[in-house]
């Protein structure tokens, strides 16, 4: 299953590998070290369309959608079984593709295991209400799948983020159809050979590699879709958003951070440096709830600034597979220069350096795309760097002298995904992460979340939650029914 040099990987369309209709293929390389990865289809709008309608076939004559939900939990549990006993495989699989060191990438396949089981979980408990009305009459409401669900994934956690909607939406009986980011295809096509062999019918699960102006905005657009998911840019978001708001159809939208850590007066310095340091320099500050922003209060700034400057200056970079490796590359060459742009500007803008800020060219990581973990200082608060998503190894560092100022602070940004606080008072805590405009706040830890804890934004963050045991309702439409058994055939006086 592992990638090599020559691997084709293709489009994955009515439980089987097909050919772009164009015939279009291209390579991939490593990220760490440019060299050939795999080769993947380019999928077109024709190919979406077909995976549509074969999603639509399969949705309307398996009997996928009209079981109790036994059936799929037990494919489900068996896809997490089968994924588990090939979790090193894929694993390497992410980090050769993606670039992130190994150690990260085992974690993340561990949490698509995790997030399947506990679809699993709940796929034979979806369940309906009984309401009481007036008469002889019976009132109740069943929950329906919404048919073909349409998935669009970012790369920086390639297959954790295409499960995380992908599960609840088996789970309540939809067809799927997956579109994976360009650059990171690889692990949904061998999740989809997996999911074939787990015994999910064929077209239940789909997967088109494309660009997403040609096949996401075709998925988006097929009359056939139900809803779509989307974890990327606001930009995209937004368009994604009004395309499905043409045909009104539900969205859930995660969109991006600039997550605050809120260091006050009491913490424990060396505990928040360590999380600091993994809040931003986990996957290379690659993730959507980056804790980008460093708000610390002006007596410990001093000591926790110069620990972080520590603990930047001692991570171990290079390629994802070798061992010891702490930091891998960016994606791409275009990431690369977009963080160093953000790091240009911060020093335009009279910002101050305090490690890092320039491509790592040692040796061997010569060829791939490193930037050293990098700090800044001293940025004006309305600076891009501070106010805009920078998806890289980066932390700007500002100060405060009374809490309701970190608020403020914490607050003047148009994202609201994730923030940390770091207190001993925990009454303080309860109280500060109330006023936190945030969809999340973790206290006294690094940014975590688990498959049964809700996962979303507020503002320019998106629309709607993922994860948990609501995250079903998003892949599924509410019927009430009413049932006259010998009420008057008048209608009642108001």
């Amino acid at each position: 299953m592992a990638a090599t040099t020559d691997a084709t990987f293709e489009l994955f369309i009515g439980g089987r590998e097909v050919p772009s209709s164009s015939g279009q293929r291209e390579p991939l390389t490593d990220p760490a070290t440019g060299e050939a990865v795999a080769t993947v289809a380019v999928g077109t709008p024709d190919d979406a369309r077909a995976a549509m309608e074969v999603a639509e076939r399969a949705f309307r004559d398996s009997n996928w959608s009209t079981d109790d939900g036994a059936r799929r939990a037990r494919a489900l549990r068996r896809l997490a079984d089968l994924l588990e006993a090939q979790s090193e495989a894929f694993a390497r699989l992410e980090t050769r593709n993606e670039g992130k060191p190994l150690r990260e990438s085992r974690v993340d396949i561990g949490y698509v295991v995790r997030t399947l089981e506990y679809c699993a979980g709940l796929a034979d408990k979806i369940e309906g209400e009984t309401i009481p009305v007036p008469g002889a009459r019976f009132d109740y409401t069943v929950r329906e799948p919404l048919g073909v669900t349409v998935h669009i994934a970012p790369w920086n956690y390639p297959l954790l983020l295409s499960v995380r909607s992908v599960a609840p939406a088996l789970a309540a009986g939809n067809a799927v159809v997956l579109k994976p980011a360009s650059l990171t295809p690889l692990s949904a096509i061998a999740f989809a050979r997996l999911a074939h062999e787990a015994g999910i019918p064929d077209g239940i699960l789909n997967v088109v590699i494309g660009r997403g102006r040609e096949v996401g905005e075709a998925l988006v657009g097929d009359p056939r879709c139900g809803s779509v998911t989307f974890t990327g840019s606001g930009e995209v978001g937004r368009r994604i958003a009004e395309l499905a708001a043409q045909r009104m159809v539900p969205a859930t939208l995660e969109l991006g951070g600039k997550g605050p850590a809120i260091v006050l007066a009491d913490a424990d310095v060396e505990r928040a440096a360590r999380a600091i340091g993994y809040g931003i320099f986990g996957n290379a500050g690659q993730m959507c709830w980056a804790a980008s922003r460093l708000i610390v209060h002006e007596s410990l700034r001093a000591p926790l600034v110069e620990r972080v400057r520590a603990i930047a200056e001692g991570l171990r970079l290079g390629p994802g597979l070798e061992d010891g490796v702490e930091m891998g590359p960016l994606v791409s060459r275009e990431q690369a220069d977009r963080v160093l742009g953000y790091v240009d500007d911060a020093r335009s803008s009279g910002g101050t350096v305090v490690t890092g800020g320039t491509r790592a060219s040692d040796g061997a990581l010569a060829a791939g795309h490193f930037v050293r973990p990098t700090v800044l200082a001293d940025v004006p608060p309305d600076a891009r760097a501070v106010r805009e998503e920078i998806f890289g190894p980066v932390l700007t560092v500002s100060s405060f002298t009374d809490p309701d100022e970190a608020v403020r602070e914490a607050n003047r940004t148009p994202y609201g995904l994730l923030a940390t606080l770091w207190t001993r008072e925990l009454g303080l805590a309860h109280s500060l992460a109330r006023r936190i405009e945030a969809g999340m706040v973790v206290v006294n830890e690094a940014p975590v979340t688990f498959p049964q804890a809700p996962f979303g934004g507020f503002k320019g963050s998106g629309l709607g939650f993922e994860q948990g045991t609501r995250s079903l309702e998003a892949y599924s439409r509410r019927k009430n029914v009413l049932v006259n058994l010998g009420a008057p055939k008048t209608r009642p006086k108001a």
